[in-house]
């Protein structure tokens, strides 16, 4: 899983439901590959202009159509559940970017009348703004950014993803959806809405022929024609509010960039996002050769710049080094420059980029599209000749930090420990559940019996298709918790422990045990509203998985 703020990726994929996990059948399916893929050289022009032509189509319909309206999914548009996060970040006295708001006449007025806006929803507001506010303004804004992505429209604004697979920054804005939900009433921001959606359109136009011109580029170098969505989607959601900062996030089968209203439109952050919703459906058809390289991982990992997200996954790595290699030749350097620039690289810790550069200029002389190709780029890694080149590579440092007030070595430790519970928490949320296993493990070792660490342990067996185990794990939670001498129980994971063994238990038929169980969660003193909603409708009725899929409305807040 890839975490970062402010300009960042997020990773978030649903796990498999729970009936499936019980049954020991977890599993993904890749498409199947017979044989060696025949190969049809042509004139590759002809697949530019056509890969071209077909994504000005889809992106871009006739006028007549709905805004987004594409085979393809992809689209540029405004968010009226964005819009309404930031009109209550800009009541709490959050200023994204006040000086790009000089063009927009209706937003300027509209920020007048919210740092102006009185009421008791708007005070419960303000006090939850502050409660939760962060010294990075660009990491704050990226939290709330996360939450209107995967909420639903107003008024209610509910969760479409269930709780267990709710991002990390979203989990820390607990509440926040009904708090909104009465500000956007009493703000009556239906209204300003409708008075600042025709500044959204002027935006969402000012940004097509620029997103036009680029995937126009970028699809043209891959050679790839664009196809039925199938549930993917690329969105550009434009926003004024934001300023002049990108976010960008993966959640499932949705690929989001939001961006603001600086003068200059960020394309170089459009196009690392789209690359990324081409070049993933590819990477992950070849996952078992790119494991095959693994070994370079720990060569990366010595490299102090290397973003913490790819130390612990090298599928993410390598799809990141895919898109920059991409990147550097679509911008046709000079070899000085490009040797300058993958040096850069390399000393940054990403070092596949160079190896992928040479595959690309291999492919730029063949004739297939890209994801018939892409199978051969990664087997034309050879490990142990970047093993070799990599024995000279001297890693940049990062520059001196300003010297910090010492910490305590207790508090330090607790500070290494959140760490590590967050790369483990990722990773679950990546569906990385070999990954996960590893870092609660390890976390176990140095603090045995962490009930959070056993329950992220637990939640790695689901994935993994370990029913036993991870039945074992969430009853030893609960045992833990009620043994003479254990450690303070976490909430949370004691709550949810209690819950999925009553899921557990309604599966295998046995209704009183179930219920034992959903009492029990809604008995713990400091459990999330998730798992205490979770656990009343476990009380209500059976578990039924079925029922539980995204969009079903189940474990929603």
């Amino acid at each position: 899983m890839e975490w970062l703020s402010s300009a960042g990726k997020v990773w978030v994929v649903a796990p498999a439901p729970l009936q499936e996990f019980l049954e020991q059948a977890i599993r993904t399916k890749q498409p199947k590959r017979s044989g060696q893929i025949r190969r049809v050289k042509m004139k590759s022009y002809f697949i530019i202009v056509a890969a071209a032509l077909t994504v000005c189509i889809s992106l871009f319909p006739a006028p007549a159509s709905p805004q987004g309206d594409s085979d393809t999914g992809i689209s540029v548009e405004s968010s009226q559940q964005l819009f309404s996060v930031m009109c209550a970040l800009e009541a709490s006295g959050f200023d994204a970017n006040s000086s790009a708001l000089n063009q927009f006449s209706e937003r300027g007025a509209l920020q007048r009348r919210l740092a102006q806006q009185e009421g008791p929803a708007t005070d419960a507001l303000r006090k939850f703004y502050h409660d939760h506010a962060l010294k990075d303004p660009a990491e704050m804004l990226s939290r709330y950014i996360s939450f209107g992505l995967v909420v639903g429209p107003p008024p209610q604004f509910p969760y479409q993803l269930e709780h267990e697979i709710l991002p990390p920054d979203v989990l820390t804005l607990d509440g926040f959806d009904e708090v909104l939900s009465n500000f956007y009433r009493e703000a009556h921001l239906d209204r300003e809405w409708l008075r600042a959606s025709k500044e959204s359109d002027q935006e969402v136009d000012r940004y097509q022929p620029a997103a036009r011109r680029e995937l126009f580029v970028t699809a043209g170098y891959l050679r790839e024609l664009m196809r039925p969505a199938n549930g993917r989607e690329f969105t550009v959601y434009v926003e004024p509010f934001v300023g002049s900062r990108t976010n960008f996030r993966i959640y499932g089968l949705h690929y989001s960039i939001v961006v603001g209203s600086g003068a200059q439109i960020p394309i170089d952050a459009i196009r690392h996002a789209y690359l990324y919703f081409l070049i993933d459906p590819m990477a992950l058809s070849s996952r078992k050769e790119i494991d095959k390289k693994r070994a370079l991982l720990d060569i990366a990992n010595k490299a102090p710049l290397l973003p913490v997200e790819y130390r612990e996954e090298f599928f993410g790595l390598f799809d990141e080094c895919v898109v920059k290699a991409i990147e550097l030749r679509l911008r046709k350097l000079p070899p000085p420059e490009l040797e300058a620039a993958i040096a850069e690289d390399d000393r940054e810790g990403l070092i596949l980029v160079r190896p992928i550069v040479t595959q690309l200029k291999i492919f730029e002389k063949q004739g297939p599209a890209m994801h018939y190709y892409f199978p051969d780029l990664v087997k034309g890694i050879d490990v142990d000749a970047e093993k070799e080149r990599l024995k000279s590579i001297k890693f940049a440092t990062a520059q001196p930090a300003k010297p910090e007030p010492q910490k305590s070595p207790a508090a330090t430790a607790q500070s290494d420990l959140e760490k590590e519970l967050a790369v483990g928490d990722q990773q679950i949320a990546s569906q990385n559940g070999a990954a996960a296993q590893s870092t609660f493990e390890g976390i176990l070792e140095k603090h045995p019996g962490l009930p959070r660490a056993k329950y992220g342990l637990a939640m790695a067996c689901v994935l993994q298709g370990r029913a036993a185990q991870a039945q074992r794990l969430f009853e030893e939670i609960v045992a833990d918790a009620n043994a003479p001498g254990a450690l303070p129980a976490d909430p949370a994971s004691l709550a949810w422990a209690h819950v999925y063994l009553g899921r557990i238990h309604d599966l295998q038929g046995d209704r009183d045990l179930a219920l034992t169980e959903y009492d029990a969660a809604l008995a713990v003193s400091g459990a999330p509203d998730g798992a205490r909603v979770a656990a009343q409708r476990g009380q209500s009725a059976p578990y039924n998985p079925s029922g539980g899929a995204k969009g079903s409305g189940s474990d929603k807040q």
